[in-house]
């Protein structure tokens, strides 16, 4: 199968490189914008949460139980939800890599907070692509050291406001690596999260012309 990323909405996304599917941050089952329930998630292989608010640890302990996936996240969040009943479970930390059923994943910062443990990012590092998810994160300037160890093909990233990047903010984060491609997410899912994809793509067709914009609907998948 081609390797592609659909958008479950809010924060949440099924990537699949190389032949693994790979769930980060699946809240779905009380997500207003949510494409998918849980009950509709046949088959999963790692599981990535950023950070343990419920719009993002959401539906992956539930997912990694029934589906036997392999939860990933900070050590005490992986030790969390170990505790909670999940089999098989990896933590590290930001600076870390690990090699998950053949896939690469390294943890970067994230600048916000969680009720446990370190918030993060997780660059996904396949044979043919490299995907990025920002967590949810305000600005900062170390992600173009961390994309120079892997260059980054999709870059997933937070444009809402208030709790994250604005549009402006977001862009100017992409112009630091200037991935081939940036999706919007963590936008309009409450009225507080006022940020808007047409804002951030003007913002990246100023600032980083050569990168793609490419805003998704809840379901929607982009093939790589």
């Amino acid at each position: 199968m081609a390797d592609y990323v659909k958008w479950l909405g809010h924060a949440a996304f099924e990537i699949n490189l190389d032949n693994k599917v790979i769930l980060i941050d699946p809240w779905l089952s009380t997500n207003p914008k949510a494409a998918v329930s849980p009950s509709e998630i046949k088959a999963v292989d790692i599981i990535l949460v950023t950070h343990d608010h419920g719009d993002h640890l959401g539906d992956a302990v539930e997912l990694a139980k029934r589906l036997n996936a392999t939860l990933v996240s900070v050590y005490e969040i992986a030790s969390k939800t170990a505790n909670m009943g999940v089999k098989n479970t990896v933590g590290m930390n930001v600076g870390g890599d690990v090699v998950v059923k053949g896939l690469k994943i390294f943890m970067t910062p994230a600048l916000h907070s969680s009720d446990t443990g370190t918030p993060c990012g997780f660059i996904v590092v396949g044979s043919k692509n490299t995907v990025y998810h920002a967590g949810d994160t305000g600005f900062f300037s170390d992600i173009k050291y961390y994309s120079k160890a892997y260059p980054i093909d999709v870059a997933l990233i937070p444009i809402g406001s208030v709790f994250t990047m604005n549009p402006f903010m977001a862009a100017l984060f992409v112009s630091l690596f200037k991935p081939k491609i940036a999706i919007p997410m963590h936008y309009g899912t409450f009225d507080v999260l006022t940020g808007k994809p047409e804002e951030f793509s003007k913002h990246v067709s100023e600032l980083s012309p050569e990168v793609k914009v490419v805003t998704l609907s809840p379901g929607d998948k982009i093939f790589l």
